[in-house]
């Protein structure tokens, strides 16, 4: 079946360049123009990823993010005409996922795309991952810490996934990157280091089960 991806953007032109492109790669594609009207459509259609522009009226990029995250965890790739990092930071505290810088060229936000719809992580074996408090169910990409549902975004899932699937390993910087955005990536550390601050935080007093390795990564321990 085919994925539904919802474009937010209010310049007409680059929203049907992106239209077009991801069209002829067999998505079905809902627009916006504005994020009162993105908002109306989140709730009317069922979306499987957002793409979504920062700078928008009635409703800004920012919240709209907050609002889709308050109810779902779809993916959410944010598009940003702005180069400042503060924007990126912030867009990824309120639940983004990932980022691209406009102007973009449509095979670069294609991979990205892909890369949040699909999965570049290789899925371990058996349906449930778990260490210590930590919960995670594979199928239902569900997470529970201590029996209590724990709401991530789509990234800060694939992070704890892979971290899970080999607890005691210490994954490098560098690692964890290509397996979470592959080998495209075009951001730089502190996306990764935002994406592992905020999944610490929604672990809440379980957050040491992700240890930092001083110059060498991350792990996953049972007992930190």
């Amino acid at each position: 079946m085919s994925k539904t991806i919802l474009i937010v953007e209010d310049q007409q032109v680059l929203r049907e360049i992106m239209k077009e492109y991801l069209t002829d790669e067999g998505y079905l594609i809902l627009e916006a123009g504005d994020g009162k009207q993105a908002l109306a459509l989140f709730q009317e259609h069922e979306v499987d990823l957002v793409v979504l522009d920062i700078m928008l009226p009635e409703v800004d990029g920012w919240s709209v993010c907050r609002r889709i995250r308050k109810t779902s965890s779809v993916p959410v790739l944010m598009l940003t005409s702005r180069s400042d990092e503060d924007d990126t930071l912030l867009g990824f505290e309120l639940g983004a996922d990932d980022y691209v810088v406009k102007p973009c060229s449509p095979p670069i936000l294609l991979a990205r795309v892909k890369r949040l719809l699909e999965g570049q992580q290789r899925r371990p074996s058996g349906g449930t991952l778990s260490g210590g408090a930590v919960t995670l169910h594979v199928p239902s990409r569900s997470v529970s810490v201590n029996g209590t549902p724990c709401n991530l975004t789509h990234t800060e899932f694939e992070i704890l996934a892979c971290l899970l699937s080999s607890k005691g390993i210490i994954f490098t910087r560098e690692q964890l990157i290509t397996k979470i955005w592959g080998y495209e990536f075009a951001g730089d550390d502190r996306t990764l280091s935002s994406h592992i601050r905020n999944l610490r935080s929604k672990l809440g007093e379980h957050a040491g089960h992700i240890v930092t390795v001083i110059r060498s990564g991350y792990k996953f321990e049972d007992n930190p």
